[in-house]
């Protein structure tokens, strides 16, 4: 490999994941993968695998499914140094053309003390029996000393070079807790390259969090010191305040090409895409200033920037919309158009569907064209990832009406399909929505907390597509729930019924167990 070629290793599914409200099923983590494979990232960190059965379910579906593709992203599990947790990541990555095993161990005396209760020496030979173990499934292996920002530095120098020696490829060397800044950071990794034997046979990555702002400069920074691999997520999910932000990396590194001189293999025209894809199947949107793919990113208000882009854009535009595949084209179908321009739009924007998922796609595609005069590429990516991301569903909406007005009580009345069987009741509430959740609640017998609702507008327009994410906990149990259609209220219902199903059909909610 090139040395001004820097390895993204992806850890939305992995560490993203495991942030409070972005837990994703099955499912939901084979379509994100897929499109970190078009992506083209060069690592997918599918999970954890012995934390719980669905996410060791999930890790060995996007190994089988995934990383069996042609040019496919390496697939790697997450493990602690124990070596049954090294046997059932294995056992998860272990289908993949290209399977990674990646193992941890706190190194910080904070962490030796009152998490682990063990010894520098136990934990050292941990580390070099875990990797020795993993290296007898596969060559591609990685070691991480958790919490390495604040770590004795000649301790975790003596963890390095005793793994390297075992065997690892690549040393992750992790700010776990966010705890550094960019110029202390810097002089670590230099530091690592000088002291570290062997670490010039090995590649050096960092995994930056972002507690205090400063997971992308102190990622980028690590680059100018000799390391070649970033783990980062998509829109910068993950525990706490998040992780590096891939696309702000990515970016970083194209557009300052000139000051770094380095270069990805990400295919950039595939990050919006991307990071709406994620926030669609969490509920969880960026907020509009959030660099390179928040809705404001490429927006100008005040006039002297209006009248400089329109002369010139490069007066106040450093990237192009284009570059990171943000539709310049918006205006895209219409009632009278057919399944082949459907079918050719969706490939455009990166949804190869054929049989059985165009038939469901042009259906409701012209059942949303007879609701809207334009239909836009947003309204199209909205449409297709819902049904993408959809579960089994026990409870299908059937039929919803509402009354609500001022001076009125607001009431709704719903009807339910189950199992070939229909139900229906009515609801009142403080609002159309929370009657139309009543009237949900009163036939299925289950009481629902709403404890966040959120709902944005795929498109500009009063007949934009509204994109609802719910949390409801239903006896203790708390479960998200996606819906969308151009009738907020109708939105809202099927959110509602999302997280019901959600409820039928559990997603392996598990309690995650922290990583590097």
């Amino acid at each position: 490999m090139s040395d001004s070629r820097v390895i993204i290793f992806d850890t939305t599914l992995r560490d993203g994941e495991q942030a409070p409200g972005f837990s994703m099923n099955t499912v939901e983590k084979l379509e994100m993968a897929r499109q970190l494979a078009r992506l083209q990232v060069d690592v997918i960190e599918a999970g954890f695998p012995i934390s719980s059965d669905e996410d060791f379910e999930a890790t060995r579906e996007v190994a089988k499914q995934v990383g069996t593709l042609e040019g496919a992203p390496a697939i790697c599990g997450l493990s602690r140094v124990g070596l049954a947790d090294i046997d059932r990541c294995w056992e998860a990555v272990r289908y993949a053309r290209r399977p990674r095993i990646h193992t941890f161990v706190a190194t910080s005396d904070l962490h030796l003390k009152y998490k682990l209760r063990k010894s520098r020496a136990e934990v050292l030979t941990a580390a070099v029996q875990a990797v020795r173990h993993a290296r007898g499934y596969c060559a591609d292996v990685e070691f991480s000393p958790e919490d390495a920002s604040r770590s004795d530095f000649d301790y975790m120098c003596d963890v390095l070079s005793a793994v390297i020696d075992a065997g690892a490829q690549t040393v992750n060397i992790p700010d776990t807790v966010g705890y550094a800044v960019p110029q202390e950071w810097g002089e670590r990794i230099a530091r690592i390259r000088e002291r570290v034997q062997g670490i010039d046979r090995v590649v050096l990555s960092v995994h930056c969090h972002n507690d205090l702002g400063q997971a992308v400069a102190n990622s980028l920074t690590a680059l100018l010191h000799g390391a070649r691999q970033i783990e980062c997520t998509v829109n910068g999910i993950g525990e706490r305040a998040g992780n590096a932000s891939l696309e702000e990396i990515v970016m970083a590194l194209r557009t300052r090409r000139d000051f770094f001189g380095l270069e990805t293999n990400v295919r950039t025209e595939e990050i919006f895409r991307a990071s709406r894809l994620l926030s669609h199947i969490t509920g969880v949107h960026v907020q509009p200033n959030k660099a390179v793919v928040g809705e404001n990113a490429f927006a100008h208000e005040a006039g002297i920037h209006q009248d400089g882009v329109l002369k010139e854009k490069l007066t106040y535009e450093i990237m192009r919309p284009e570059d990171i595949g943000r539709p310049s084209n918006k205006l895209v179908l219409g009632k009278h158009s057919g399944r082949h321009a459907l079918a050719a739009r969706l490939k455009d924007l990166g949804f190869d569907l054929a049989g059985a998922e165009l038939d469901r796609a042009f259906k409701k595609f012209k059942e949303l064209a007879d609701r809207k005069k334009e239909v836009y590429d947003e309204d199209l990516a909205a449409m297709v990832a819902d049904e993408a991301t959809q579960i089994p569903e026990t409870y299908t909406l059937d039929y919803l009406h509402s009354i609500s007005g001022t001076g009125l009580i607001p009431s709704a009345t719903v009807r339910l399909v189950k199992d070939g069987q229909t139900f229906q009741d009515s609801g009142v509430g403080d609002g159309p929505v929370d009657a139309a959740l009543a009237a949900i609640d009163a036939i299925t017998g289950l009481k629902g907390r709403l404890l966040d609702y959120a709902l944005r507008a795929a498109t500009g327009g009063k007949d934009a597509i509204g994109e609802v994410s719910v949390k409801v906990e239903f006896d203790g149990t708390v479960v998200s729930g996606k819906g969308s259609s151009t009738d907020v209220i109708e939105a809202s219902a099927r959110a509602y019924l999302n997280a019901l199903n959600r409820l039928a059909h559990p997603t392996g909610q598990k309690v995650k167990e922290i990583g590097p």
